[in-house]
């Protein structure tokens, strides 16, 4: 038991330490951007997230430092990282629209309903964690209601408790619904990004089997399905085929 008790300690006491190291490290490849060297820079950053640090802040960074060395295809895989940490980041959003000019295929995404694109804006306004204690925070206020209504005498207490108990009901309900919806999006939506100059997708998992169409580095593609060592993929006009899984790195 007391050996138990001093590691935890030695790892309490290492938290600190370790935080100001990555810290540190973050400020240094900050420094290296400003002064340009993008390719310190980018080591640097990299190290950071080896670490177990993310952040949108890293990742939009570190997408700019490979964009000022001409990677367009891992500038946008880090943009696309931030994104997924922050949608709605105007900078971002910015970047990734500019450096998707650089890469080869402009390729026209099929339209969204209304009501798709309206849902996603929605749970988009918080990531999976805020909306979970948003869940917790009202499924309490519900039972504290609750009380006020089972306990109180006084008809004015018991109405105003029974409706905000209704309430509470219900943002708990939507707000388990969009942080399920927003978690969702953030670790299962399987998506890639092309690290080949020129990619024949197939239409099978086999060299051998017919060429579909070609895409180049750069490319997003959603990752459907994975047989052996290649995925089946979707990109955003709809078309569908097989690719091998050393062509992409995941988002």
């Amino acid at each position: 038991m007391k050996r138990v008790f001093f590691v935890l300690a030695f790892l309490i006491f290492l938290l600190p330490v370790f935080a100001g190291g990555i810290d540190t490290l973050y400020t240094k490849a900050n420094a290296e951007y400003d002064k340009e060297l993008y390719t310190n820079a980018v080591d640097d950053y990299l190290q950071v997230i080896k670490n177990g640090y993310e952040s949108p802040e890293v990742y939009y960074n570190l997408g700019n430092a490979y964009f000022k060395l001409n990677d367009y295809p891992s500038a946008i895989l880090y943009y696309e990282k931030a994104k997924k940490l922050a949608p709605d980041d105007e900078d971002i959003n910015y970047n990734l629209k500019v450096v998707n000019t650089k890469i080869v295929d402009k390729i026209e995404p099929l339209p969204e309903l209304f009501l798709k694109r309206w849902w996603k804006s929605f749970y988009n306004v918080m990531n999976s964690t805020t909306w979970a204690w948003l869940t917790i925070i009202s499924f309490i206020a519900f039972f504290f209601f609750l009380s006020f209504y089972l306990l109180s005498n006084k008809i004015v207490i018991r109405k105003f408790s029974f409706y905000l108990g209704i309430l509470a009901v219900f943002i708990t309900i939507l707000s388990f619904v969009l942080g399920f919806e927003k978690y969702n999006a953030e670790h299962n939506q399987k998506e890639a990004i092309v690290f080949v100059p020129t990619l024949t997708v197939k239409s099978s998992p086999s060299e051998s089997s017919v060429d579909l169409f070609v895409i180049h580095e750069g490319a997003k593609v959603k990752i459907v399905d994975k047989v052996g060592r290649w995925y089946e993929i979707r990109i955003a006009n709809g078309s569908v085929g097989w690719l091998p899984v050393d062509a992409v790195k995941k988002i």
